[in-house]
């Protein structure tokens, strides 16, 4: 499993080489779209901006998978936007997006889950690594 050190350093490298390339490379990873999400930290209350693949979307919803690398914990993005929902979303550069993030029900990840996985089979493999279920979120436009 990565630590958090790990994925730091992932989003810092990622970052990296969207700096060296002037947005050129990076938006893409593993075949999905590549966003930037900044949440609320739920215990500082300070801002948190991290690199997110997006395997689908859902009308005008963005979906993101809480994965964590397969990981039993949730990732702190995702701590972060249960606590604070209204965040802050920016594709390929572009500007930055008012968005509020809520858990899909359990209907709508029965429904999505299957475009996730048919895009990225990654994601089944971590399903079946993690003793939780993992939840996919929701991005609607404010």
């Amino acid at each position: 499993m990565v630590s958090e050190r790990g994925f730091k350093a992932m989003n810092s490298a990622h970052r990296l080489l969207l700096k060296a390339t002037r947005g050129r490379l990076g938006w893409r990873a593993i075949g999905m779209p590549v966003l930037e999400l900044t949440t609320v930290g739920r215990r500082s209350g300070h801002q948190h901006t991290i690199m997110l693949t997006s395997p689908v979307r859902d009308g005008t919803s963005i979906v993101l998978v809480a994965s964590r690398g397969g990981d039993d914990r949730h990732p702190d993005w995702f701590l972060n936007l249960r606590a604070q929902p209204d965040v802050e979303v920016r594709l390929r550069g572009g500007a930055w997006r008012p968005m509020r993030a809520r858990v899909a029900t359990e209907a709508e990840r029965d429904r999505l889950w299957p475009r996730v996985v048919a895009g990225n089979r990654v994601y089944e493999g971590y399903q079946r690594k993690s003793k939780r279920l993992i939840p996919l979120v929701l991005l609607e436009p404010r």
